[in-house]
This record gives C-alpha cells, structure tokens and sequence, in this order.
C-alpha cells in the first residue's frame, strides 16, 4: 500500500513539475487570422514550442481578439500580455520615430525599407528598454497604395473624399489634399467601408485584400508612398523570467520569422495587384504621372512636419539612413 502511495505521490509530483515549467504567453494582434502577418505570428509561436519542447507556449490572438490595435503596447508595458504584435505608426503621436517607415516617400522600396529599418532599430530599442520592452523582430507591410471610389488624374481629385486613415502621417496627407479624415484601425475597416464612413485610404494591398474592398470601391493606384512596419516585442520583466536556452530560442526563432515576413511581404505586392483586377477593380501602376507628382509634394510637405516633430534624433535618423552610417 505503501509503495502504491508513494508512486502516486510521485507521478502527482511529476505531473505537476511539468506544469510548472511550462510558460504560457498571449500575443495579441490587429489583423485577420488570414493576414500573412498574422500566419507568420503562428509560425513563430510554433517553432518556439517546437524548439523548447513545450516550455513556452503562445497563443497568438489575430483580428484585435484580445487588445484593440493602440492598446496593445499599453497591455505588454504593463504585463497584461506578455508579448505583442503592434503597427509602429500608431505610436507615431507618442514619439515621431516610431513613425519613421511612414514618411512619405522616404522609403518605398524593401531595400530602402530594410536600410531605414537598420538605422532605425537602435532608436526603437533604446526607447522601447526604457519603457521596460524588448523589440523582437519586424516585418514591412507592401508598398502603400491608394484605394479610390472614382478614377483619379490629378492630386485635386482627392478633394472631399471620406478618407481612412491609421496614424500620424496618413492623417496629414489627407488633411493636405482636402479629405475628410477619420481615424479607423485595421480591423474595424471593412465595416466603416461598408457603412460609408470612408470610401478611400492610402494602405497596402494586404488591407484591400483583407477586408474584400472591391466590394465597396474599384480603383487602386500603386503610389509606394511608403512601407509600415509592424513590430514583435516583449515585456522585459516577462523576458528575464526566461532561462537561457529558451531566451535563445526565442531569438533564433525571431530571426526565422523576419526573414519569412520580409519575403513573403515582397512576394504578396504584386500578388494583390492580380487578385483586385480578378475582382473588377482598375489597377494603375505605375499611377498617372500627375497624380504621382501630388502626392510627393504631399510627402515634401509631411516629411517636414515629421522632421520638426522627430527633432534631432529625426535628423541623424534619416542622415544614418541615407549614408549607411
């Protein structure tokens, strides 16, 4: 009797060692479960648990499940989830540099986005370490294009149109080129399309295909004003409660997810395109030179105002940028 209670006290104890070396962690997100995006944060949840055996599991809540997109920095910061998935522009209001990848035209290529990336992430980290978090991995969205109820020729068509915007930048531009600006995240989109409360926006083509915006509007032009970023990163409190080899894991992990996203990323730009003209939609790209010429006189002007903004560290950003320094 003896020896059965004691393998009962020891398979109890088992069991509950294992529990208590698991770690659990909730990454909220802002998009789709079908957004690349979102698909790219599973794989990477995977290959953690696949890589430590178990120990650190995350669930990855997609569609703004569990956090609304400029909520989710607050709930990681403040340990409410462990690790998160935030478009960087929405901080733009807090800092000006984590607005940078949305300076219009500054950027509009994914070389040029992975070299404003390497001059800006040392300028991410010192911020983000010293609101306690520990940046990850990021992964630009597709060059920005613009969505269109009409066909548009010049830069004085854009006038009057009910215009969605998701952060500092996008807000700008519309209020320069005499649109109705009302600020709408990701996921509530399609329903603010649906209902009229915007009829056009300046976003990749992963949006458009997200929320089937050739159901609502039939123009698309290929501007590249510029290509956002969305950043992966952690509670550092919750980081150092890691051990070393999962710590590791983790890393290595990240960097298999960038290298992913960012490929994956190029290939999908041009993929869009084919889906939209599929659906009925006109595709301009390269857009009517006129219009092109607007919008980057919009972009001289926001990247001033972004300049004045960012300030010094603005400066040496976009000079460490330019010089690869």
């Amino acid at each position: 009797m003896r020896k059965i209670v004691s393998l009962a006290a020891a398979l109890t104890l088992g069991v509950a060692g294992t529990a208590a070396a698991q770690t659990k962690w909730d990454l909220p997100a802002g998009y789709p479960a079908g957004n690349f995006h979102s698909q790219n944060l599973v794989k990477f949840a995977n290959d953690i648990k696949d890589a430590t055996a178990g120990k650190l599991q995350i669930t990855v809540h997609p569609g703004a499940s569990l956090f609304k997109v400029p909520e989710i920095k607050r709930a990681v910061q403040t340990g409410q989830a462990q690790i998160g998935e935030l478009l960087m522009v929405v901080l733009d209001n807090e800092d000006a540099i984590f607005g940078a990848d949305n300076v219009p035209f500054l950027a509009t290529s994914f070389d040029e986005s992975r070299k404003l990336a390497n001059a800006q992430k040392p300028m991410i980290e010192k911020r983000l370490a010293a609101q306690g978090m520990r940046l990850l991995y990021w992964v630009p969205w597709p060059p920005q294009g613009f969505y269109s109820p009409k066909a548009l020729a010049t830069a004085d068509d854009l006038k009057g149109l009910k215009f969605r915007s998701y952060g500092a930048s996008a807000g700008l531009l519309g209020q320069l080129a005499g649109m109705q600006v009302t600020t709408i995240q990701a996921a509530e989109a399609a329903q603010a399309f649906a209902t009229g409360r915007v009829n056009s926006m300046i976003s990749s083509g992963s949006t458009g295909f997200d929320i089937k915006i050739w159901e609502h509007i039939k123009f698309f032009y290929d501007v590249q004003a510029w290509l956002p970023k969305n950043m992966i990163f952690v509670n550092e409190a919750a980081w150092k409660k890691l051990d070393a080899a999962t710590q590791k894991a983790v890393v290595t992990a990240a960097g298999v997810a960038e290298a992913r996203g960012w490929a994956e990323s190029a290939r999908l730009a041009t993929f869009y395109f084919d889906e939209f003209r599929k659906n009925g939609m006109t595709v301009s790209a390269p857009p009517p030179p006129a219009l092109k010429a607007g919008f980057q006189k919009f972009g001289e002007e926001l990247t001033k105002d972004w300049l004045k903004r960012a300030g010094a560290d603005g400066e040496a950003l976009v000079k460490a940028y330019r010089t690869g320094s």
